[in-house]
This record gives C-alpha cells, sequence and structure tokens, in this order.
C-alpha cells in the first residue's frame, strides 16, 4: 500500500528572503496578473522557477524557460537563499481558512512527506481525473532541467479516527514558518524530525489507498520520469527498526502533501460552467430542448448567490442555466435522463456534472468531449458571480451553477477506477508551492 518517507527539504532560509514574498499558489492557478505580481515581489521568488516568464529569455542563445529555472535554482542553493535540512524530516502542514460564501472557518491538516510512485494499476493511487498531454510534457520539461520538484501532489487517505493528526498535532508547539496567502489563508509548517514519530507515521500509512485530489499531470510527469530512472534492480526497501524508510531510488518518490479525506476540513467547491462562442444560440429553444430531460422553472432576476442557494436546497440532480433572457433552474428527470446516460458506469449516472456534460452540453449544445477537453467553447470558473456577469456582459452564451461534488462520491467513482469530467472538483484552499523542495541529487 502506500509508502511514505521523510527527507532532506530544501527550503527558503528565512534570515534571507520573507517568505511571503517566495511562496506562490500552484503553478496552474497563477493567472498572468500572478505571475507579473509574483516577479514584481522578489528576484527569489518560485514563479521564476516554476512559471517564468517566456519574453524574458533569449532563445537563440539556448536559454528558455527551463534552463534558466535550473540555473536559479542551483544560484539560490549556492547563495544561501534555499538551505536544506540537516536530517530527514517529514512536515506537518496546517491551513486555516474562511469558506468561500460563507462565513464558517476551518483548518485543514495534512503532512509533507515524499510518497512512492505507483502506476494506477498497483491500486495504491486512484485518479478521479483525465489529463492532457500538453501540462504533461511543460512539467516533464522543467523536471528535467531542474531535477526537482517544487509543489506537493496533493493525496487524499481515510482515517476516520484520526489517528495521523493526532500523532502529528497533539502537544505541536508554535509553527517552524508560517505565511499568510493573498486568499488570507493561514499556512503554518511544523519540521517533525523524531525518528520513532516518523516511523510510526509510516507504519500508519502502510495500509493506505490514496486519491488524487490535485496534481493529476505532476502526478503522471513523475511517474513517467521515475520509469525513466529506474534501475535495472531495486534493492529491498525493508528497514531495520532503527532505520528511517527511504525510497528505493531518488525519483521513485514524489513530493505529497497527505489530507485525511474523513476530516472536517476538507472543503470542495463547485466548477461552474461558462460556455461561448457558439454558431447559434436561442436561450428559448435550448431551454425547450432542456424540457425533455430537465422540469424547467424561471427564477426571478437575482445576485449569483441567491442562485447557489437555491441549488443546495435541491435534492436531487440540479443546475441554475443562466442565459441573456434570463435563469432557469433545471430539475433532473430520472426517468428522461436514464437512456442518455446508460454508456455510463453506474457510480457516474448520478454525478451532477456527468448529466450536464452528457445532455446538456453534449447532446443539446453539440459540445462533443473532444471539443470540452481542448475547451474550444467552454471556461471553468470557482466565481459564480463572474459566471452570471460574462452572460450579462454579452461574453458568454450561457452559464451553468452547479452543486459541488461530494467527497463520498469522489471516493466511490475513483476507488471503482472511473474518472470524473474534467474539472470536477476544486479543493479549498490549494497547497502553497515553496514551502519545501525535494531535489533529486
Amino acid at each position: 500500500m502506500a509508502s511514505i518517507y521523510p527527507f532532506r527539504a530544501w527550503r527558503y532560509n528565512p534570515t534571507a528572503v520573507p517568505l511571503e514574498d517566495v511562496v506562490t499558489q500552484p503553478y496552474d492557478k497563477i493567472t498572468p496578473a500572478m505571475q507579473e505580481g509574483y516577479y514584481q515581489r522578489s528576484p527569489y521568488n518560485l514563479v521564476r522557477i516554476i512559471l517564468g516568464l517566456p519574453e524574458l529569455f533569449d532563445a537563440e542563445g539556448g536559454d528558455n524557460v527551463y534552463s534558466r529555472a535550473a540555473r536559479d535554482f542551483k544560484a539560490w542553493r549556492e547563495q544561501g537563499v534555499l538551505v536544506r535540512e540537516k536530517d530527514p524530516c517529514i512536515f506537518a502542514y496546517s491551513q486555516r481558512f474562511k469558506v468561500p460564501g460563507a462565513d464558517e472557518v476551518k483548518e485543514r491538516r495534512g503532512f509533507i512527506a515524499l510518497g512512492k510512485l505507483h502506476d494506477y494499476a498497483d491500486q495504491v493511487v486512484f485518479r478521479h481525473e483525465q489529463t492532457l498531454s500538453k501540462p504533461k510534457s511543460d512539467r516533464l520539461n522543467l523536471l528535467k532541467a531542474t531535477r526537482a520538484h517544487f509543489g506537493q501532489i496533493f493525496m487524499l487517505y481515510s482515517d476516520p479516527a484520526g489517528t495521523v493528526e493526532r500523532l502529528l498535532y497533539d502537544g505541536a508547539g508554535p509553527a517552524d514558518a508560517q505565511v499568510t496567502d493573498e486568499y488570507g489563508v493561514l499556512h503554518r509548517v511544523w519540521r517533525v524530525n523524531e525518528p520513532a514519530v516518523i516511523r510510526m507515521l509510516a507504519s500508519t500509512m502502510d495500509d493506505k489507498k490514496l486519491i488524487i485530489a490535485d496534481g493529476h499531470h505532476r502526478y503522471e510527469t513523475a511517474l513517467n520520469y521515475s520509469k525513466e530512472h529506474a534501475p535495472t534492480s531495486v534493492a529491498r526497501t525493508e528497514h531495520s527498526a532503527n532505520e528511517l524508510p527511504h525510497p528505493p531510488y531518488p525519483e521513485g518518490a514524489v513530493m505529497m502533501t497527505f489530507v485525511n479525506m474523513d476530516s472536517d476540513g476538507l472543503v470542495i467547491l463547485p466548477t461552474h460552467r461558462v460556455v461561448h462562442s457558439l454558431p447559434v444560440f436561442d436561450p428559448a429553444n435550448f431551454a425547450k430542448a432542456a424540457e425533455e430531460f430537465f422540469s424547467t422553472e424561471m427564477l426571478p432576476e437575482a445576485p449569483a448567490a441567491s442562485f447557489l442557494e437555491t441549488l443546495r436546497k435541491q435534492k436531487g440532480t440540479a443546475f441554475v442555466a443562466v442565459t441573456r433572457t434570463g435563469a432557469v433552474l433545471l430539475r433532473a428527470k430520472p426517468e428522461a435522463v436514464a437512456c442518455p446516460l446508460s454508456a455510463l458506469p453506474e457510480n457516474q449516472r448520478q454525478l451532477d456534472l456527468s448529466q450536464l456534460h452528457t445532455i446538456l452540453l453534449d447532446r443539446i449544445l453539440g459540445l462533443d468531449a473532444e471539443k470540452v477537453r481542448e475547451q474550444t467553447n467552454i471556461r471553468y470558473l470557482r466565481d459564480a458571480s463572474e459566471a452570471v456577469d460574462q452572460v450579462r456582459r454579452g461574453e458568454a452564451d450561457v452559464a451553468f451553477l452547479t452543486n459541488p461534488v461530494t467527497m463520498e462520491q469522489l471516493r466511490e467513482v475513483a476507488f471503482a477506477g472511473s474518472v470524473m469530467p474534467q474539472k470536477s472538483t476544486d479543493f479549498y484552499p490549494k497547497l502553497l508551492s515553496g514551502l519545501t523542495i525535494y531535489a533529486l541529487e
């Protein structure tokens, strides 16, 4: 099952740079404006490694974003901007945050460690969404150039009793490092280097199966890279009672943050769909076509938050479709949707997003799987207000507001070996990149 290992992480030197000036959101959540802001914040901001600005490089001289990333990583270590832990550690990692759209404050507790890479066929690590080739190619180029992992794969494990959290957090003193990000999330990290605790943690995780919450592309990139560098014969990884566990070879593991999927601190937000630039779109014709599969109810003009509140009260599959003529509540008719969904695995037929993609996007609007995959006519937005405003400003044809996927649905689909539609989950908050770095050499 899951094998975890401590490691000698590279970390930003607090005497050289303030942590808040150098850490970033995950690379795929960095907008152009955020990228520019990170560049301005510090010459040592991690964005210069994980998402460099192409226009700053000399292509004719053989310089590119990846070669510059490797040079910066090397220089920062030599200059003492980054320093390496003396001993192998794991790191308790807590995030305290306000739930978007609510007044509730939660804390998500996990830990950072190396995790052994497995093929999905091993049924140790499970995915819940498909990946695309372009992001994997980009991350592979960066990994080859730098020989390091700068962000963590977000992994879920099941621990209803909370054994792992008690092991790491009971009696924890002040954090070794803390930073508040641009979304007001307080991130705190504690170094854990006691061999007995590490061995106990590794033993506790040994029977766990893992689900990738965020980081599918980086996980598959690391897995493929590990296969390229696997030795012809790998030494047995059993350890003596006094020896800390370690990867079979450096490329055989990747940096992960592990979070208990049974924890109250785990929050999944909905990702809304905005459809734009259709050759022909008539709201009346769309509503009429949708009536074959959904009951329809016109909603009064209201802010997006009101539409989301209406959605939360629905018992079965439901969406709010917003067009230029107004908002419509769509409730699935179980008998009507059964036929178009019959080709899907049973565990996916009940998913709201499977019904949205299969019936509303594909059958009614003509957006097949390839168009959705390439995002030809579709945008994905966390912010419901922005999704609605894009329609009202005439920048989109229709916005579909949705309820979030539940953890129970995610677990069922993933452990069955299935995948959800793209952008089905939005785990909040994201894991910061740059808190720890795993160098392969």
